[in-house]
Order: structure tokens, then C-alpha cells, then sequence
């Protein structure tokens, strides 16, 4: 099973903002902050929070890996394909698969070197993402995360750019 298939079949994407869409409790930082409590990785060269980058979290670093090595992805070549492309509920769907290679054009970031993670297939390899311009002006400045609970596991894109997500989270309007 490739991937893209495996994405859909078993993990959900969900779209999440930096603005919440309800009116936090007061002293509720977590609901005030999506960010709250996670291990953010920056990629090498760029800026803690820089909006002219993409920042991915430790589950993320640790899911790409493993689907990765399922995969027969080499992280020495190949990578993560993060992409937007129009269509869906609200306008704009996020579209994720790996790539064998990054395109002239593309954004390449760079993300884990030494850190290890459970069950690395990699053994502490970094991993890269490949964003196309055109997709890089919807996505600067967001974070990938991986979120795994009994009721759902998938990956979240907080990203500070969208202003509205449909029910299905894999759709967000600009």
C-alpha cells in the first residue's frame, strides 16, 4: 500500500488554528494557545517561529519516520511532500505524500538530525519537507503535528493562515 493510501485509510488530517473558534475559559492557556505543551523542532538554518518557515513537532518527526522506513523512503534522497491544492469544503485542502526527491523549485526543510525517536527506523536521520512555492504562501509559518488518542490519530496542521476549517479537517479557507 503506497502512502497516499495509507494516509487516507488510516489517518485523518485535521486542520487546526492559531484562533480559536469558541471563547477560551478563563485561565484555560492550552485553549488560548494550540502550541501549548508541545516539543516544537525548528528546521536547521531558519528561526524559532519564523513565519518565513515550517516548524513540525516531536510526534510528527517520529510518524514521518516510521511511514518512511515503511515506506522505503530513503531519508538521504527522499522526503515529505506537504502541498495545498484547491478543493474541499472550505476551498483549500492540504495534501500530503512522500517524494522520492525535491523539486527545483521547492522549499526543503530540514528537520531531527541526532534526534532520536521511539522505534526509529532512521536511527536518528533527519527527514526533510518539500513544499512547492505556490503552497509554501498558504502553509509559512505553521506547524505539523501528529496526534495519536483513542479516539483518533492523525496529522494536525496549526496553521496560522487559515481562517476557517470545514467538519471533515482536511479542508481550510485563507
Amino acid at each position: 500500500m503506497d502512502f497516499e493510501s495509507w494516509i487516507m485509510s488510516t489517518v485523518s488530517i485535521s486542520t487546526s488554528t492559531s484562533h480559536s473558534m469558541t471563547a477560551p475559559a478563563p485561565g484555560d492557556e492550552k485553549a488560548k494557545d494550540p502550541l501549548s505543551g508541545m516539543t516544537l523542532l525548528t528546521p536547521e538554518g531558519q528561526e524559532p517561529r519564523s513565519r518565513s518557515s515550517i516548524e513540525i513537532t516531536r510526534n510528527a518527526l517520529k510518524r514521518i519516520r516510521v511511514a518512511m522506513g515503511k515506506e522505503g523512503i530513503s531519508p538521504d534522497q527522499g522526503g515529505l511532500r506537504l502541498g495545498v491544492q484547491g478543493g474541499g469544503c472550505s476551498g483549500l485542502s492540504y495534501n500530503i505524500r512522500f517524494d522520492t526527491q525535491a523539486r527545483e523549485r521547492d522549499r526543503v526543510f530540514t528537520f531531527g538530525a541526532g534526534v532520536e525517536t521511539v522505534n526509529d527506523p532512521s536511527g536518528g536521520k533527519p527527514v526533510r519537507l518539500f513544499v512547492d512555492p505556490k503552497s509554501f504562501l498558504y502553509l509559512a509559518g505553521m506547524v505539523l503535528d501528529f496526534e495519536e488518542t483513542l479516539i483518533r490519530q492523525g496529522f494536525n496542521f496549526i496553521n496560522p493562515n487559515s481562517t476557517k476549517s470545514c467538519g471533515c479537517g482536511s479542508s481550510f479557507s485563507a
